[in-house]
């Protein structure tokens, strides 16, 4: 395994928020920065809402940075936004050019905006010349096609961007099929800035063939691998593991669940945004189906401590 390389935790609208980062870094190792879900809708130029504040309430968990993500084609809206994480502390902000979902590119914003260069220049060209933190770019490799992303590797060149995140896929991809590794392969050298791969490293034995492919490349941003196994960061980096790795996860989930329960107020909305995560947590077990089975159904907390006491109990860990 490689401790040299850096590892970026993706953002995930609706998971990875404030109190899932923070109860996170203080169970897993192995994360360098946490990039935020993206924000959105920014008015009001006065202040942030309570609501975006409490989200960039910690510039580091654990000594991991976080990063702010922001989704916008206004070039306005990404300034002001930038000013106001400067002034909040942070140290860098990432712009979203990879979101796939229609609702989002249809309107020219996340991926939906690779295939417009001249575009995305101006915005650029703005943004760069009035803020005053590192900007980094998470885009795909285009919305349509690979050729888009090749069409902007003279824009990105032109500018001191921090980063370049390539999830290696098309927005048209969504997840399906297969990370396009000889796409990446053909764009990552003409790039001038450090680039960070992303897409499908789900496993220490994906890192391996990926590393065979790719040697002495150390920037990854992992996504759906950490939510399913929240220990892979760890042990990419060949560090210790836990010996009970179950008891360890349990602790991890408990603790998530009262954070969430404060964090949320005791709204029943929150067993959404835990079987949401769980869809994902449920493959470190070898039988995810049945472990969702038995939250599929639960309605109230008490029915989700029991659901959660049986997997513990009963299930065997895969991870």
């Amino acid at each position: 395994m490689n401790r040299n390389i850096k590892i970026y935790f993706a953002p995930f609208q609706g998971i990875t928020n404030q109190t899932f980062r923070h109860i996170y870094a203080q169970f897993f190792e192995g994360i360098d920065a946490f990039y935020t879900p993206y924000f959105t809708g920014i008015k009001n130029k006065d202040a942030l809402s309570p609501r975006y504040l409490a989200e960039l309430k910690n510039q580091t968990e654990n000594k991991s940075e976080v990063i702010p993500q922001i989704l916008s084609k206004d070039a306005d809206e990404i300034i002001y936004f930038a000013q106001q994480c400067k002034q909040l502390g942070f140290r860098e902000l990432n712009w979203n050019l990879g979101c796939p979902h229609p609702q989002v590119a249809n309107k020219k914003r996340g991926s939906g905006l690779l295939p417009f260069p001249d575009m995305i220049q101006a915005i650029l060209k703005d943004i760069m010349a009035q803020i005053d933190l590192k900007f980094s770019i998470k885009c795909r490799l285009g919305y349509e096609d690979n050729e888009e992303l090749k069409a902007l590797i003279p824009v990105f060149n032109s500018f001191a961007i921090s980063e370049l995140i390539i999830h290696a896929r098309t927005g048209k991809q969504m997840y399906s099929g297969e990370a396009d590794w000889e796409a990446f392969a053909q764009i990552a050298p003409q790039l001038t800035m450090p680039v960070v791969y992303n897409g499908d490293i789900t496993s220490s034995e994906k890192f391996a063939a990926f590393s065979k492919r790719f040697v002495n490349f150390n920037r990854l941003m992992l996504g759906r691998g950490i939510l399913a196994d929240p220990f892979l960061p760890a042990r990419i980096k060949g560090l210790e593991l836990p010996i009970d790795k179950k008891a360890h996860l349990h602790r991890f989930m408990d603790n998530l669940y009262y954070a969430y329960r404060k964090a949320y107020m005791d709204r029943l909305t929150l067993l959404g945004v835990l079987k949401e995560y769980w869809s994902y947590l449920a493959f470190a077990f070898n039988e995810p189906h049945k472990i969702m089975r038995k939250l599929k159904k639960c309605k109230s907390f008490d029915a989700y401590e029991d659901a959660v006491f049986s997997i513990f109990n009963d299930d065997d860990l895969a991870i």
